[in-house]
């Protein structure tokens, strides 16, 4: 079959395609390829300043995670669907953090059935160290991140 462009002539989602990568500027791509990179230098970041505080990185996102969430404990559920990961493994990850003793487990008062995750003193000082790093990298590179998003169609 020869393809004489009438296909995506036809094709509304063709046509869109085309016409967003006919609009896309080497200034675009500079601009996309330097907020990727950092973010990718604030998660390097945040990485090594977990694992310099004790935690592995994923340790660190699930007890930010579930202080994030509130007071009222957060399910296991809630934290596989913060993480990006399947409930098996936010289980295991729990179960580890409760090993290290960051986060124990504890009856909702809401419905007995169910279990809430809550951080401990322990993990509560550990985040708090954590989190004041990464709001000053945050603040330092906040204008980087600001001028990025600017220069975007």
């Amino acid at each position: 079959m020869i393809d004489d462009g009438s296909m995506a002539a036809n094709s509304p989602a063709g046509s869109r395609s085309e016409q967003a990568v006919g609009a896309i500027r080497q200034s675009d791509y500079r601009a996309l390829a330097e907020f990727r990179h950092t973010l990718r230098r604030f998660l390097a970041f945040s990485e090594a300043a977990a694992r310099d505080g004790g935690l592995t990185p994923q340790q660190h996102q699930a007890i930010l995670a579930i202080k994030g969430h509130g007071d009222g404990g957060m399910s296991i559920g809630d934290l596989a669907d913060k993480l990006l990961v399947r409930h098996h493994s936010a289980g295991e990850l729990v179960d580890r953090l409760v090993k290290a003793e960051l986060v124990t487990r504890l009856e909702s008062a809401d419905d007995r059935r169910r279990v809430v995750l809550v951080l401990t003193p322990q993990a509560e000082a550990v985040l708090e160290a954590l989190s004041a790093a990464h709001l000053e990298e945050l603040r330092k590179t906040k204008p980087l991140l600001l001028q990025l998003l600017h220069s975007l169609p």
